[in-house]
């Protein structure tokens, strides 16, 4: 076990209790972990030595969503992923959250989105916005049927602005060794076109 002092803190916001119980042992021995079982202790609990927030977001009282909005009007660099059995719909598009899992979620791939989230502090700007927005995309083509997709203003314009995050880290940071996230990035959009095909396949949606 690493020396707590040089863990990263982690904030798990969840009003399930066994479900707290469960990450807690899944993160400990990795993890400084602070718990909040709603929303409101939720903001008492965050200080600025938390690097990612695990929230839920549906919640009695504070939802998940008014704690990711208050977070970001704070002005905070912390990062945020969504743990919540709520299948995203069209309104992700437009939330500050990271990163969107949904519940059930394994031990492994919690631990996994939570490294990676930590890894991405390191990158550029332009590359944290491309990695948040195509795990919306990713989310919402495992979660959607392809024509409703299709139909959605708001999906075209997230589509087109991935590409122009894509094109603009080709021509001004042609230079910079990004193997590590164009990896993470792929590693998304295939879990997104995984999940879509499990949808449209059988039932002609």
């Amino acid at each position: 076990m690493a020396d707590v002092d040089d863990q990263p803190t982690v904030l798990v916001v969840e009003d399930e209790h066994a479900l707290i119980e469960l990450y807690v042992r899944w993160l400990d021995d990795d993890y400084t972990v602070l718990t909040a079982n709603g929303g409101e202790e939720a903001i008492e609990q965050f200080n600025e030595n938390v690097a990612v927030v695990l929230l839920d977001r549906l919640m009695p009282g504070m939802s998940g969503d008014e704690v990711l909005q208050e977070l970001r009007e704070r002005g905070t660099n912390c990062k945020v992923a969504m743990v919540t059995a709520v299948e995203p719909d069209f309104d992700v598009i437009s939330m500050g959250f990271d990163d969107y899992l949904t519940k059930p979620v394994e031990r492994q791939e919690l631990l996994d989105t939570i490294q990676r989230l930590l890894s991405r502090s390191e990158f550029d700007t332009i590359e944290q916005e491309l990695y948040a927005i195509s795990s919306k995309q990713a989310a919402l083509r495992a979660s959607k049927p392809k024509e409703e997709l299709e139909e959605n203003n708001e999906f075209a314009e997230l589509q087109g602005r991935i590409e122009e995050l894509r094109t603009e880290l080709d021509t001004t940071l042609p230079e910079m060794n990004d193997d590590e996230f164009v990896a993470m990035v792929r590693d998304i959009e295939e879990e997104g076109s995984e999940g879509a095909d499990s949808e449209f396949t059988g039932d002609g949606q």
